[in-house]
């Protein structure tokens, strides 16, 4: 054994553990000559990776650190959080001086230091650069530049060097690749330029690209699709056979994937419930090129203009979809509800369907509203919609006595069409519900069987808030002079039910929902079932949307081979759910992040020729900076501080509250604003206050 060996030994049996250079050399008493050794075989265990380091310069292995695997999540000013893959355990605040080099969206390891509030880490070591391009604004005169990020919380511009520039002009939106993250800052080349700083579709592109989405299918992907699309429905030996059965779609006019179907039949005081799912695994097989891209790709992104689909059109639009008089493969659960919204029983099987209608969630309202025109064009759905809409006020009882907390949070709906941006007044309907009712009882009744088979599984979980979380929540309702009385160690589904109850007819209750969903931890996939908080629901997965949703595509696999071999699937799944869960949980959260920000892109452009327009709304946030007011269809726009009334402004974050001198706003009031203008760097809209506010 040498000398470098025995130190690493003498460090991971704990007698050097977590010591530095000079502490081991002092415990060795080493000359000054043999210190400068030391230091260099420290020096090469760290950089190979036998040791970690931290900013004291201790050394120790990664299990003497209790190191933790994750993500950093930076902020524009500076810090940033490190979010644990474990989600079990609390997210942690990174000073800038304990960033080690990383940046936002690295995969990092850290370890927790305590700190003044006792949730402080440093980052110990940078496990693979989140990012490897950057979209920015070029500045530079021809020869050589940097590139300003976009993205905030990427806070280090590119440098740029001659001969790197690909003649980018200045002011020019493009793309750089980092070629070197030394320390002395970051340096790169651009690869492709976008096209004009401020351009709107230049800087959707920019957004999409930032997000490291993938627009285009490799061309192995799409024969294979293309190859799979020709291969004939006909085979219906070894599956339930409903084409002859009342079964029809209901989705959005402007539905890309139709996955799903329903069916429903009343007998006595029972309801058989059908929830009928595209068979995609029939097209989709494990390992196959079009599986290793869905896999990568984890999820659908859905733009006001297009949609970045996680399978390819042959068969996300076409074999796969569950087109009006056509048969399809699925794979079906099929309930038996009783009246009081219990299963008492489910089966789970292979099926083939024929849609007989494809209906809209307008259509399905207008039928059970009694409309005669649709009515006379669809007369055999008048029996099945009634049947529909009762179990579906059975089932919302149901939940809302197990405490499922049905959350209002009123979404933007975006539409564009020929050039032309609108955003409608939030509308939600029975027939919205009643979809949502039915595929969260097929979600819960699929999940249920696979956990008691003890198979290896993909979950849909979603925790219990933080104490932290729900004390915050508590505080900002006691300001709003709502008493509650809930443990914030021990919140319970049925206690954020009863705020919500509490607060329904309150001008508050829009905000009450959107501070509410704050405080609650965020879903994920995870192998193992710790329940839904939000639906208040033991066991939960993601089964209806194989087509737009990689979890959803492999549990239909798992549920297919362990029904194909008498339930005997062993643990080959086992390291595969793990893996599936993180990819996808990363995946659809980097997909919400980039549909949230090219909205505020579309947002921004609606609102740019409304300019001192007057509107009602609703402060939805406060800030040290302003105020955030949200109209009636959702668009939310700052009110920046200096255009306030009053000289100066107290910020009170536990209290919501923006104190001034003669005037005060809270979240939750009513007011009513200007549209003064519109910030496409921020993509942020800027009102002001009307008059009649003042």
């Amino acid at each position: 054994m040498n000398a470098k060996q025995t130190l690493f030994k003498k460090i991971e049996d704990g007698t050097f553990a977590l010591l530095s250079g000079e502490q081991i050399a002092k415990k060795l008493r080493l000359s000054k000559k043999d210190k400068s050794g030391l230091f260099s075989m420290l020096d090469e265990l760290y950089r190979e990776g036998s040791l970690l380091r931290d900013s004291s310069f201790r050394y120790g292995t990664r299990k003497q650190f209790h190191a933790i695997e994750g993500t950093l999540s930076a902020n524009e000013r500076g810090f940033g959080f490190f979010v644990p893959d474990d989600r079990s355990l609390p997210d942690l605040f990174i000073p800038r001086r304990a960033l080690s080099g990383a940046l936002h969206s690295d995969r990092v390891l850290a370890y927790k230091v305590g700190g003044r509030s006792g949730d402080e880490g440093e980052i110990l070591k940078i496990l693979s650069r989140g990012k490897t391009e950057v979209v920015g604004v070029f500045h530079g005169n021809g020869r050589f530049g940097t590139l300003v990020p976009d993205e905030k919380k990427f806070t280090e511009s590119v440098f740029i060097p001659a001969g790197k520039t690909k003649n980018c002009k200045d002011g020019m939106k493009a793309i750089a690749r980092i070629t070197d993250y030394g320390g002395r800052g970051l340096s790169g080349e651009i690869t492709e330029v976008l096209g004009e700083d401020g351009d709107f579709f230049v800087e959707e592109t920019a957004i999409i690209r930032d997000h490291n989405l993938r627009e285009e299918f490799p061309e192995a992907v799409l024969s294979e699709a293309e190859k799979q699309a020709l291969r004939p429905v006909d085979q219906f030996e070894n599956r339930l056979d409903l084409r002859d059965e009342l079964i029809i779609t209901v989705d959005g006019e402007d539905t890309r994937d139709i996955d799903d179907a329903i069916s429903i039949k009343k007998a006595g005081k029972k309801f058989y419930l059908g929830v009928h799912i595209a068979d995609v695994t029939h097209y989709v097989s494990r390992g196959s090129a079009l599986d290793k891209e869905a896999y990568a790709r984890g999820t659908s992104v859905y733009f006001p203009d297009r949609v970045l689909p996680m399978l390819p059109k042959a068969l996300s639009n076409n074999i796969c979809s569950l087109n009006e008089g056509v048969d399809r493969y699925t794979l079906s659960c099929i309930m038996t509800v009783s009246e009081t919204g219990k299963v008492l029983s489910k089966q789970i099987v292979p099926s083939a369907i024929r849609s007989r209608h494809r209906m809209t969630y307008t259509e399905i309202t207008a039928i059970h509203e009694g409309d005669r025109k649709t009515r006379e064009k669809y007369p055999d759905l008048i029996e099945f919609v009634s049947d529909a809409v009762s179990l579906t006020k059975i089932l919302k009882k149901a939940r809302s006595n197990k405490g499922g907390v049905e959350l209002d949070v009123k979404e933007a709906k975006i539409i564009y069409d020929n050039g032309t941006i609108s955003i409608p007044d939030y509308e939600r309907t029975i027939s919205h519900e009643m979809i949502e009712q039915f595929m969260v009882l097929a979600n819960e009744s699929v999940a249920s069987f696979m956990q008691e088979q003890k198979t290896p599984f993909i979950y849909r979980i979603h925790e219990r808030p933080s104490p932290e979380k729900a004390t915050t929540f508590i505080d900002f309702l006691r300001e709003l002079g709502i008493n509650v009385h809930f443990d914030p160690e021990e919140v319970t589904p049925r206690d954020f039910q009863k705020v919500l109850e509490q607060t329904g007819n309150l001008p508050v209750y829009s905000v009450v929902n959107r501070i509410m969903l704050r405080s609650m931890m965020k879903a994920a996939y995870a192998p193992e079932n710790v329940g839904h908080f939000g639906l208040a629901s033991d066991c939960y997965c993601h089964f209806t949307s194989p087509i737009r949703r990689y979890p959803d595509l492999a549990i239909h696999r798992i549920i297919k081979d362990y029904l194909a071999n008498g339930g005997k699937v062993g643990e080959r799944y086992k390291k595969f759910v793990t893996d599936a869960s993180v990819q996808s949980s990363a995946c659809e959260r980097n997909a919400e992040s980039a549909e949230r920000d090219v909205d505020a892109l579309y947002i921004v452009k609606y609102m740019s020729d409304k300019i001192g327009e007057c509107y009602d709304a609703t402060v939805s946030g406060v800030t040290s900076f302003g105020l955030f007011a949200e109209l009636k269809n959702t668009v939310e726009g700052l009110i920046p501080l200096e255009t306030l009334p009053d000289d100066s402004y107290e910020f009170n974050e536990e209290k919501f509250l923006l104190r001034g001198t003669r005037n005060s706003f809270r979240i939750g009031e009513e007011i009513r604003v200007k549209v003064a203008s519109v910030d496409w760097g921020s993509r942020r809209v800027i009102f002001v206050l009307d008059e009649e506010t003042i």
